[in-house]
């Protein structure tokens, strides 16, 4: 029988301090992420933003380590879906803007030979940010190879229950036993420029299926929290992002215990152990929240493995 592939894909994150301004300056070289159609304009935007960034960058990494936790969680996940789907299966990922970069990972299965690639986007709602970026950045180093092999794609798996239970888990993991009717949660989604949406990317309307299909579930299970919120995170320039900011929906909660289940990720990485973690923290700690929590996300839990099981076998 010949091999199949699922290939995993994600942003990345740097591996080290050293990868920092790679990371960055690949990030702002993606069309996908500054949508201007002068590449030169995009060249010099992308360059001061990475000037101005990659000290400030580094001091982020620094403090969680030397180094972004997303690649650590990814491995972990793929040996589990490894283990799961058995040597028939090669099970492997590539990131968007760090190693391990596509076209390694291309190279590395085409020398193994398989006939059909499984492309799964590890980014719940679809973006053309993220979710097209990734696919087209493999699609470009598939072609580049000339391989023969089928290319089948998953563009967004929000809907998935599996995934969605992985959720509930790692909500109720960070409720730890305490009233849910204690805590506000608050679903927080990385935050997108508005003219990016007004171009016609359906990620905002992804988002907020999203967090209505998880309300539906909560009340099935029971966790009957005193109110659910949407808000996005992440936002820089001066550019009009997607509303309401986090802050600014922290700001307005007036129960004085909140959970953050950050709904866009499904690997923990900077923006989670970070910006949610540490930064949004003291925000709220000013704000005189008694509890501020951050829920896990999926990472590589079993559910999670489950829900990506069930993905690739509907793929097929």
């Amino acid at each position: 029988m010949a091999k199949e592939a699922v290939v995993l894909l994600n942003m990345g994150g740097p591996n080290n301090l050293e990868e920092v301004e790679m990371f960055l300056k690949n990030m702002f070289a993606d069309k996908n992420i500054l949508t201007m159609k002068s590449g030169l304009l995009r060249k010099f935007v992308g360059g001061m933003i990475v000037f101005s960034r990659t000290e400030s960058s580094q001091e982020i990494y620094r403090q969680l380590g030397g180094k972004s936790p997303i690649v650590g969680h990814t491995k972990k996940l793929v040996a589990k879906l490894q283990e799961r789907l058995g040597d028939d299966v090669i099970v492997d990922f590539a990131m968007r803007y760090t190693p391990p970069f596509s076209c390694e990972v291309v190279e590395r299965i085409e020398n193994a030979g398989v006939d059909k690639i499984y492309l799964i986007p590890l980014y719940p709602q679809y973006s053309t940010t993220t979710t097209k970026s990734s696919l087209e950045d493999f699609e470009e180093c598939y072609h580049k190879k000339n391989g023969k092999a089928l290319l089948v794609e998953k563009k967004h798996f929000f809907e998935n229950e599996k995934y969605n239970q992985a959720i509930l888990e790692r909500i109720k993991e960070s409720v730890a036993g305490d009233d849910y009717r204690d805590f506000d949660i608050i679903f927080s989604a990385h935050g997108l420029p508005k003219k990016i949406v007004d171009a016609g990317d359906v990620y905002e309307k992804h988002v907020e299926r999203h967090v209505e299909i998880l309300k539906e579930m909560m009340v099935k299970e029971g966790m009957d929290f005193h109110e659910t919120h949407l808000a996005y995170q992440s936002k820089v320039g001066r550019m009009e992002w997607l509303t309401p900011s986090l802050e600014d929906k922290l700001a307005t909660v007036r129960n004085r215990g909140v959970v953050i289940f950050p709904v866009a990720f499904t690997i923990d990485n900077s923006e989670t152990d970070f910006e949610l973690d540490v930064e949004y923290r003291e925000i709220a700690e000013e704000l005189g929240f008694k509890e501020y929590r951050v829920a896990k996300c999926p990472n590589d839990s079993e559910l999670f493995v489950d829900a990506l099981q069930e993905i690739y076998e509907k793929m097929k």
